[in-house]
């Protein structure tokens, strides 16, 4: 277990939580000094959720393995390798923590700590999620980071001023917990499509168009807590077989509301390779400077 979890806290005491190898028969566990105690899923991952848990809809095992197939084949590396380009230079050279909120099946987590260890830094990681599905993924591909089933909208089982580094990836933005839980040199990375994202697919399959005013309602979410830094376009031409945008499609907000086999039935009449521009934008921030 790497170093992060020296900057776990325990979901119901709020004391810090300690990592315990796995014994005899059983699997290894987070503890805090009054007892409460969360063991490891055998898939490597822990659930810190507590009480009734979340209210909100996680991402289906059939979403995530659709998400894990698409980007396992690197139709979004440069989105990741720009991502990892912004968090890495910015990473002590000792001691540092990342901390990737809604890390999904841990693919751009696993880029940024790919990054930093070509750079001669060894981060420790943290991954949240509200998807045990999307975490069992992560777990294995990130074995070396602490991934936990969370919900963004909780204050996070993280210490202040811990972290120097979150990431976020087309996820939910909790704006005064990223800030609480940033040291006062930290970064947050965060990651939106763009006007136009995915247009020629989702004339074809259903999926959702993006909103106007995103970029506009992200900076005032982040007013008081943060500062924008600088911003970073990267554009995606892509040519996918059916099955690989079917897969596009499906992976995010319209599977909740289609399933594949429909969206995969819209594609059926779409020549290869199926072309659309992913349009994202990278936004980059610092923790405000509090008035004197």
């Amino acid at each position: 277990m790497p170093s992060a979890d020296a900057a776990l806290l325990c979901p119901v005491c709020s004391h810090p939580l300690e990592h315990l190898a796995a014994k005899a028969a059983h699997q290894p566990r987070l503890a805090c000094p009054n007892g409460h105690s969360f063991d490891a899923a055998r898939q490597g991952y822990f659930n810190l959720l507590v009480g009734k848990g979340s209210p909100f809809e996680p991402d289906s095992a059939a979403m995530v393995a659709s998400r894990f197939t698409f980007l396992g084949n690197g139709h979004y590396r440069p989105l990741a390798q720009a991502l990892a380009a912004a968090v890495v230079p910015n990473l002590p050279a000792e001691g540092a923590v990342v901390l990737d909120s809604g890390t999904g099946t841990g693919y751009y987590l696993r880029e940024a700590l790919d990054a930093a260890a070509a750079a001669g830094r060894r981060p420790s990681a943290i991954g949240l999620d509200i998807s045990k599905f999307a975490l069992r993924r992560a777990a294995r591909l990130n074995p070396e980071a602490v991934n936990l089933v969370w919900d963004i909208w909780q204050p996070f089982p993280v210490a202040s001023s811990s972290v120097d580094a979150v990431t976020v990836v087309f996820a939910p933005r909790n704006p005064a917990e990223f800030a609480r839980v940033l040291r006062a040199t930290g970064v947050l990375v965060v990651v939106a499509p763009r006007s136009g994202h995915l247009a020629e697919l989702a004339a074809v399959t259903g999926m959702l168009g993006i909103e106007e005013g995103k970029d506009e309602r992200l900076a005032a979410a982040m007013a008081g807590h943060f500062e924008a830094e600088s911003t970073v376009d990267v554009d995606i031409a892509l040519e996918l077989t059916r099955a690989a945008a079917a897969d596009l499609a499906f992976m995010g907000p319209a599977g909740h509301h289609l399933d594949r086999d429909r969206i995969a039935a819209r594609l059926d009449e779409s020549p290869e390779p199926v072309t659309a521009q992913a349009k994202f934008r990278l936004f980059v921030f610092r923790p405000a400077v509090p008035a004197p």
